[in-house]
């Protein structure tokens, strides 16, 4: 059966979509944007910083769902510079220190908001 997850330590969905769904120990992390939850604003700073909101924002969602990073088995990041790649892997390695998730990347005209990144996640449970 179908559960949606919601936590107020990560952003409320800006739309009409859930933070997470999870069915059949499977959590699927709707694309996460680095807006601090605490006042609602996206966080300033270049990459580096709205990457770790972003992971954080993550986190917090796992953690609700009661998963961890150990759980994620794949993550899309969205970026709206190609060039930031390597300061995005920066951050986002040290949350996958070791057997790290399948993943993609891709660079797209724009995002909400107009960040520099989001990040979906899928994690499984088992």
């Amino acid at each position: 059966m179908k559960k949606i997850i919601k936590t107020d330590k990560a952003p409320q969905a800006i739309g009409p979509y859930s933070q997470a769904v999870e069915i059949d120990n499977t959590l699927f992390i709707s694309g996460q944007v680095p807006i601090n939850p605490e006042t609602g604003e996206v966080v300033e700073g270049g990459i580096k910083e709205q990457t770790e909101q972003v992971m954080k924002n993550i986190g917090a969602i796992l953690k609700e769902a009661g998963y961890s990073f150990s759980d994620v088995i794949k993550s899309t990041c969205l970026l709206n510079d190609m060039d930031n790649f390597k300061a995005m892997n920066e951050v986002y390695g040290k949350y996958y220190p070791e057997n790290p998730p399948a993943r993609a990347a891709y660079q797209v005209v724009k995002l909400p908001l107009g960040v520099m990144v989001e990040v979906e996640t899928i994690a499984v449970k088992g």
